[in-house]
């Protein structure tokens, strides 16, 4: 049992005692090894572990930002430095690595709490948050509701994880950075201002990422379109981020394009019976779609546009769902020409007009439909030619940068065989060291030949020699 002793967990005294442990309060920032805020001796003897703090802490004198580092042994292994933001992030960590372990005995072998100090000369490096912990939140919700699973962390009662329960159509990614802070909640809360999203209306006002991440696994994360959009992480963004009507998550980094979010929308609003929330629901529509080169994109940003000025004009909102007048957008401007539409189909049902396609002499042909589908068709398309010139571009990377990294090596074997002949002193070994640096001097004239032929897919993939694709790049070629 975790004792909070407010008075002299803020002070200047010796700290307070937790499970035989002294708790010394730290400094923003203070890190250290082992006890008494990490584990030593686990999973075996010799293992210590590190801990870190932040700068915030929480209102009951405990620092809220407080991370735990494995032993560097772990570390090594997966060539990478990692650390846990979140208790629940290193109980995963643990369960996964060592099935079987006593989770309880692990968190009560050092204290997870740290006390922060606080002196009169460090005041502003503290930041305190009056958030509540996931101990208060437990407290507060009951002992058998498990946080993210019956409960929202946010408090909201129309979180979608309450409503829906658990009949989400897939399984969302483990978190440990966003999730991991207090009064988040990945299944209502915008991941940019951490503020609850708003489900009204089918959720206009929000996106969520359902990315796939691995198999059967997705991001999950949220934000408010508004917000992504203030924040370049939504619509047509130029730069080196590169969006056309898309959604750029910024927790996995995948892309989701939004012409089919915003056509959702779009169609919402004929059973909405508020003027108010029509209006917000196209102004943002038309905030994503502005400025896409997307054919799509462009002709759904004509009908959003189309209808947003009937909206000023009609008594009747249905009169702007009218569908020979949507049509007429969508076929690129006819509106001021109201019988040009009849006409077209008048002209494909007149007898003898010429063989054509079945569909359209049978009067079965939908001009919104089709040309959607014709203009979703070209993007996939184009986007497989960009992601297939991409694949490329890595390829070429990889084998370019490792060819220059074995270059460099053998320049540094070359430096040292020299080095080592200019030492030599016996003939014998002026003549064996003499004839290895003559060997590496030709091995490097054939890797520097090699490099200038890779060098050639500069002028692109299609231009270049087919030989060269083949032995230098692992294209196989006919």
């Amino acid at each position: 049992m975790e004792i909070d002793n407010h008075g002299e967990s803020n002070g200047n005294t010796g700290g307070v005692k937790k499970n035989q442990f002294h708790l010394y309060p730290v400094s923003a920032g203070d890190s250290g090894e082992g006890l008494p805020y990490a584990p030593v001796d686990w999973p075996f003897p010799g293992d210590t572990w590190s801990w870190k703090v932040g700068q915030r802490i929480a209102n009951h004198g405990h620092f809220l930002d407080r991370y735990l580092y494995p032993p560097l042994r772990f570390q090594k292994a997966k060539r990478a430095s990692f650390s846990f933001k979140s208790k629940l992030s290193v109980e995963q960590y643990v369960r996964a690595t060592f099935p079987g372990a006593d989770i309880e005995a692990f968190f009560s072998s050092f204290s997870w709490k740290v006390p922060a100090k606080k002196n009169s000369g460090t005041e502003e490096e503290l930041t305190i948050v009056e958030m509540p912990s996931e101990e208060e939140i437990v407290e507060d919700l009951g002992s058998d509701s498990p946080i993210g699973s019956l409960a929202c962390k946010a408090g909201n009662k129309k979180c979608r994880s309450l409503v829906e329960a658990s009949n989400f159509p897939s399984e969302a990614m483990a978190c440990d950075v966003c999730c991991s802070e207090p009064g988040f909640c990945r299944d209502c809360c915008c991941i940019l201002c951490c503020k609850t999203t708003n489900s009204a209306y089918g959720g206009f006002s929000f996106i969520r990422c359902e990315a796939m991440i691995s198999n059967g696994i997705i991001c999950g994360h949220m934000a408010h379109i508004e917000c992504a959009l203030r924040s370049y992480m939504a619509g047509t963004v130029g730069g080196s981020i590169g969006l056309d009507a898309e959604y750029y998550c910024r927790r996995c980094d995948k892309r989701t394009e939004l012409v089919s979010h915003v056509t959702k929308l779009f169609r919402s609003c004929e059973s909405i019976d508020s003027r108010d929330a029509v209006e917000k629901i196209l102004s943002v529509g038309a905030c994503v779609l502005r400025g896409s080169q997307k054919t799509s994109a462009k002709g759904l940003l004509r009908r959003i546009e189309f209808a947003m000025s009937k909206l000023k004009s009609v008594t009747q909102l249905g009169d702007i769902w009218k569908t020979e007048d949507i049509s007429a957008v969508t076929a690129g401007g006819l509106s001021n020409h109201g019988n040009d539409l009849s006409d077209v189909k008048n002209y494909h049902e007149t007898p003898g007009s010429g063989t054509g396609s079945p569909q359209i002499l049978s009067g079965n042909f939908n001009l919104e439909i089709d040309s959607l589908k014709l203009e979703e068709e070209i993007d996939q398309v184009l986007r497989a030619l960009r992601k297939a010139q991409q694949t490329e571009y890595k390829i070429a990377e990889e084998r370019l940068l490792g060819q220059k990294n074995c270059l460099l090596n053998l320049y540094q074997q070359l430096n040292k065989e020299r080095s080592e002949l200019s030492m030599a002193t016996s003939s014998d070994d002026q003549d064996a060291l003499l004839e290895a640096v003559l060997k590496r001097v030709d091995q490097i004239k054939r890797e520097i030949v090699k490099l200038r032929d890779m060098e050639e897919v500069a002028k692109g993939f299609g231009k270049t020699s087919k030989d060269i694709l083949d032995q230098h790049f692992g294209f196989e070629t006919e």
